[in-house]
């Protein structure tokens, strides 16, 4: 049965879709079977595999809304190991349209129940709002991950997102668990980058990855050819970094055990 995370932030320019893309590009490539859920009207995560959102004519928009089977929607990528379930601008109409519906907090949790054992872990790319798209993630979803990037007004927002997963939990998911607080776009020589570190660390202490997101012109440049930065460069520090990053979240659910020469240090 596979493990279901949530990339989530309300706030935007997060890293929220790079890390769903390159986390799940990594699972993939580590030979976890994964499927990339793009759960944001801006389609982000489908184009930045390869798929042009304007041609997608089934999404996860006809899956909630018209109970349209996920494996007729399901895209297989170039990607071995790595599928995708896409969205398009429809998406944007879905919260109108369930928002009427009996249990419309679940009607994600049902679609995923249908494909949950096909795969080894799904990855959904949240939008950045806390509207009942999101919360139909969080619902679905077996832990989260809170990324943050190492930037002024870093912790702005976050408590409120925290309230919401902690209500979630109390409401409708009480087996949601915080994965992790990703720390992003760090840069080594700014004093603000470090400063930043330091006070989330103090602030949420285990709950932060040891992996950290580096600033990285790979990592930027890959989403414009429709591509992981794994498969773009897969020597690039961002690379590096989210091969790290998956590593650690299997290491932290006992899924395996790396050797220190197997592992790739930050």
């Amino acid at each position: 049965m596979g493990k279901i995370i949530a990339i989530v932030n309300q706030k935007g320019g997060v890293g929220k879709t790079t890390s769903a893309i390159n986390l799940a590009a990594s699972f993939a490539a580590l030979e976890y079977k994964t499927l990339l859920v793009d759960a944001d009207p801006q389609a982000n995560a489908t184009s930045g595999i390869g798929f042009d959102p304007a041609n997608i004519k089934t999404g996860l928009y006809e899956c909630l809304v018209h109970d349209i089977a996920p494996s007729d929607v399901i895209l297989k990528t170039e990607y071995e190991n790595m599928n995708l379930m896409p969205s398009n601008i429809d998406l944007v109409g879905a919260e109108i349209e369930i928002v009427d519906l009996p249990n419309r907090e679940l009607l994600l949790k049902r679609v995923f129940e249908k494909i949950k054992d096909d795969y080894d872990f799904i990855v959904i790319d949240c939008s950045p709002s806390l509207g009942l798209i999101t919360t139909n993630s969080l619902t679905a979803a077996d832990s989260v991950i809170i990324p943050v990037q190492c930037e002024f007004f870093a912790l702005e927002g976050l408590g409120k997102l925290l309230n919401t997963i902690k209500i979630v939990q109390s409401n409708l998911n009480p087996n949601l668990k915080i994965e992790g607080i990703l720390l992003t776009m760090y840069d080594i020589r700014l004093r603000l980058s470090n400063q930043v570190v330091e006070d989330v660390k103090m602030h949420f202490q285990q709950l932060v990855f040891d992996t950290i997101i580096q600033r990285n012109v790979k990592l930027s440049e890959a989403p414009g050819h429709g591509m992981p930065v794994i498969n773009y460069d897969i020597e690039s520090r961002g690379s590096l970094n989210y091969l790290n990053l998956a590593r650690e979240i299997l290491q932290k659910n006992g899924m395996t055990q790396f050797s220190e020469e197997e592992r790739i240090l930050n």
